[in-house]
């Protein structure tokens, strides 16, 4: 028989019990005069058998082991009866040990007596059935109560006895809601009153288990307790509703346990997700409100914001507010308002907790009972904790109940500095990232373009947006290049990874880019090298360093020049999306230049793509964080960036920030993204005028000729001694060091431009002449008397070029 079953099939009258035991009738010599149908079950004998015989027959001995006397179930038997166990004798000649109970009749020696017997096993189940039931109604932690079907308690156990802590005959009757102040239910999925609870096992009969209900009990009114309860409604033999008896264990410490762990698992999950000391704050007061305080505020050392390290400033340091959240009153659950934020200055008055706290480096807390006064009325407990990481304190949190009259204990004690810990070590994070992320954005704003020269060749607008990945300093960059012969240099690229070291790599190949440019080499050329450099660096980072860390492995670049005079623009790329050109009719087309090997790759050629563009052409050049990202593919970026730049009637300002808000519209997620917009010029027929020339001695007389002419014709005349030297000599070094035809062009922009091209690949040196030398001084006077000079290289010869500042 399983318990279950066992249980069902108790007979609490007890085996002794007239009705149901054994009954054998004794006269006053002990001879059988009646017997119980239960008798001849026990012993065997049919009533003829055994009516006349003495009750020796039966009873043949008492047992060998110490057994207890077996009372009435009353327990009331009085001294004329006596309870043994004995040893009775089957009719089939087996033992059986039996408890008997025999009491007289009349009360006195001499008369008839009657037997009651049971089998022994059973009466010692029966036994400790009613030892557990004593146990339970006089001994069990488990408070235990039963209510009438009209819900007023009936009956409860010493424990229970304890906890309301009066008469049971003052409160015997009452309701549920009348003994306890405050009540709630707490579990999730139950009406928030034990009644609705209650009645619904009555009507149902559907057992309630583990059900957590909160209040104040009697014996301890000011603080809430916390009971796990189950319900199961009673019914009498017949099967009627008689009631519901309700089971109630304290388990206030461990379910207060319970809670301060899951906030501590809570605050490792939501303290210190980002990287902004507001937002910490932010979170601590999310987590502490309401489960352990009602009120909270967090204040940093001054400087710390800004990312600046705590100096000592004794026991009155300088603090900011940062965040003061308030929560509704507790009530077991809750939920917050809007949190107060800073930052602003804060002040304590002396002597407060928060002083101290800061002076001893330790939690202080402070208890004050409802009435005491002060300046917050409704707080009820007061606990400053300071923020300290690293050995140093970087501020302070405040957490204060108003509506729960508890005072911080130990344990809550030793939880608000676990919570103080976690939030000080990632505010310190925030702190370094903060100043890192600082030094990296003025390193970058350094590096990149502060200004654009002035040419006339392009209009430029250009947007720079950091990735939020890292301190959000990232490697792209773009820079626009004056060139000699008012061509203008256009360049953008992509240094992998974020970061310091991306932002230092992205410089010096900014500044690589830029001393190449100089040297007016084609633009597959200039990538040629500055692919050799970058393969230099990375060969000569320190042992042990990890590769592209340093010196940008697998950097990506676009160099584009444009020529205001040819309207041709020549473009190469490495490892780089393609620029985008929009002709004066809207027409969008990504230009064809042929693809190159990231920068650092090396082995591999680079090659360029000519194009000529109609004046008032739009040139876009951007990096791949503008148009790709991890959610979209770089087709479908294109195509809106093609829907932005089709609008012929916006400014290029206007459609950087519609590219941006389209494509980019919360910012790069993953990658930083550059964009640079120009819009080509052409200059006049009016602006150039050029002149070939035979590599005679008697060209450089008409050279003079033709340039005076045109200096005097563009209202000039003003700089015709100085370029009449500059073309005389340009001319004759042409003449005497070159061969085949010579080339003479004026270029008026907002310089002069002079440039004598001729089919030779010598450069010219700049050198000092001795005191006695013929000659080797004319270009060092040349020199002396242009704002600018140099050498440009094509594939038919060179072009010696100078440019005079205007009057």
């Amino acid at each position: 028989m399983n318990a279950w079953s066992e249980a069902e099939t108790i007979d609490f009258r007890g085996p002794l019990d007239v009705t149901s035991a054994a009954t054998v009738l004794l006269d006053s010599e002990n001879v059988v005069i009646g017997w119980s149908e239960a008798a001849g079950d026990l012993f065997g004998y049919e009533p003829r058998e055994i009516l006349g015989r003495t009750l020796e027959t039966l009873i043949v001995d008492r047992t060998s082991q110490e057994q207890p006397l077996i009372d009435l179930l009353d327990r009331s038997v009085g001294p004329a009866c006596r309870s043994e166990a004995s040893v009775a004798l089957h009719r089939d000649g087996h033992r059986i040990e039996v408890a008997t109970t025999v009491c007289s009749l009349e009360g006195r020696d001499g008369s008839p007596q009657i037997m009651v017997a049971t089998a022994l096993e059973p009466l010692r189940s029966w036994e400790a059935h009613q030892a557990m039931l004593r146990g339970l109604a006089t001994q069990s932690p488990i408070g235990l109560g039963i209510y009438d079907t009209d819900l007023r308690l009936t009956w409860i156990n010493a424990k229970y006895q304890t906890e309301i802590d009066r008469k049971f005959s003052e409160y015997a009757g009452k309701r549920v809601n009348e003994l306890y102040d405050g009540g709630e239910v707490i579990s999730e999925g139950y009406p928030s009153s034990l009644e609705e609870v209650m009645q619904n096992v009555i009507d149902t009969g559907k057992p309630v288990f583990g059900l957590l209900y909160e209040a104040r009990p009697p014996f301890d009114p000011e603080h809430d307790h916390v009971w796990s309860c189950a319900y199961y409604r009673l019914m009498d033999a017949d099967g009627h509703v008689i009631g519901v008896c309700e089971d109630a264990l304290d388990i206030t410490e461990r379910y207060r346990a319970q809670q301060r762990l899951a906030l501590t698992v809570r605050a490792g999950v939501r303290i210190g997700t980002t990287l902004d000391m507001i937002t910490t704050a932010r979170e601590i007061a999310e987590v502490a409100i309401p489960a352990f305080a009602d009120r909270v505020s967090v204040d940093l050392v001054e400087g710390v914001l800004e990312g600046e390290e705590p100096r000592p400033q004794g026991e009155s340091p300088s603090l900011i507010r940062v965040v003061e959240r308030l929560g509704t009153p507790y009530t077991g659950a809750g939920s917050e308002d809007a949190p107060t934020e800073g930052p602003y200055p804060v002040e304590y008055e002396p002597g407060s907790p928060q002083l101290a706290s800061l002076a001893s480096r330790k939690a202080v807390t402070v208890d004050r009972r409802p009435g005491e006064g002060g300046a917050d009325d409704d707080v009820h407990a007061t606990l400053a904790v300071p923020l300290r990481a690293r050995g140093t304190t970087m501020g302070l949190a405040t957490f204060m109940r108003t509506g729960n009259p508890a005072p911080f204990d130990n344990d809550e004690l030793a939880l608000a500095n676990e919570l103080a810990t976690r939030t000080a070590l990632s505010i310190d994070n925030a702190r370094r990232y903060t100043r890192e992320r600082a030094s990296a954005l003025t390193l970058q704003r350094n590096l990149l373009p502060r200004g654009l020269p002035e040419q006339s060749a392009v209009d430029v607008a250009h947007r720079y947006l950091p990735s939020d990945v890292g301190l959000g300093v990232g490697g792209d960059w773009f820079d626009v290049i004056a060139l000699s012969g008012t061509r203008v240099g256009l360049v953008v690229g992509d240094v992998v990874g974020h970061g310091v070291h991306a932002a230092a790599t992205m410089g010096r190949l900014r500044t690589t880019v830029r001393a190449l440019a100089r040297l007016d080499l084609a633009p597959d050329e200039l990538l040629s090298r500055l692919d050799d450099l970058v393969l230099q660096g990375a060969e000569d980072q320190e042992p042990g360093a990890v590769p592209g860390t340093d010196e940008g492995l697998g950097v990506a670049c676009l160099y584009a020049v444009y020529d205001p005079v040819s309207r041709k623009c020549t473009a190469a790329r490495a490892g780089h999306p393609p620029a985008a050109s929009v002709d004066p009719r809207g027409k969008f087309q990504l230009l064809d230049i042929p693809p190159g090997p990231p920068l650092g790759v090396g082995g591999l050629p680079f090659e360029a793509m000519e194009i000529e563009l109609p004046e008032g052409s739009l040139l876009a050049l951007f990096t791949g964080g503008l148009v790709q990202d991890r959610d979209r593919d770089i087709d479908t970026g294109v195509a809106k960036l093609k829907d932005v730049l089709s609008d012929r009637e916006g400014t290029l300002e206007e459609l950087c920030d519609r590219a941006l808000n389209e494509l980019q519209p919360d910012g790069p997620a993953t990658d930083d993204a550059a964009l640079l917009l120009v819009r080509t010029h052409e200059l006049g027929a009016d602006q150039v005028i050029g002149w070939e020339l035979t590599a005679e001695p008697s060209a450089v007389a008409r050279a003079r000729t033709l340039v005076l002419d045109q200096l005097s014709e563009w209202d000039l005349d003003e700089m015709a001694f100085t370029t009449e030297l500059v073309v005389s000599e340009l001319v004759t070094n042409a003449i005497r060091h070159a061969v085949g035809p010579i080339y003479l062009r004026l270029i008026r922009d907002r310089s002069l431009h002079c440039e004598v091209s001729d089919k030779g690949h010598t450069s010219p040196n700049l050198r000092h002449s001795a005191t006695d030398d013929e000659g080797g001084r004319g270009l060092f006077i040349v020199a002396q008397m242009v704002q600018r000079w140099g050498t440009r290289y094509t594939t038919s010869g060179k072009t010696i070029w100078t440019e005079q500042t205007l009057p």
